[in-house]
């Protein structure tokens, strides 16, 4: 899943807060939960508009992003 496919932006849905494609539900809520010990399940549960496969290509997209050279790249977008 491309990352077009799964995260979308638009200034008319939240203030255009990336969300999962085709919701509402941003995706910091997902980080939110699982942060707070919430399981991949419950969240989907709590958010049946959220599929499981957007959820687990948004972990594995982060995962990538995490464990590469893209590293660098946050740590100058994060300053």
């Amino acid at each position: 899943m491309n990352i077009q496919a799964l995260i979308s932006t638009d200034p008319d849905i939240l203030d255009g807060q990336p969300v999962f494609a085709g919701t509402r539900v941003p995706i910091e809520t997902l980080f939110d939960h699982l942060e707070a010990g919430v399981s991949l399940d419950e969240f989907l549960d709590d958010f049946p508009t959220v599929s499981k496969a957007q959820a687990v290509a948004l972990l594995e997209t982060a995962t990538k992003l995490l464990t590469s050279a893209n590293v660098a790249q946050l740590y100058a977008a994060a300053a």
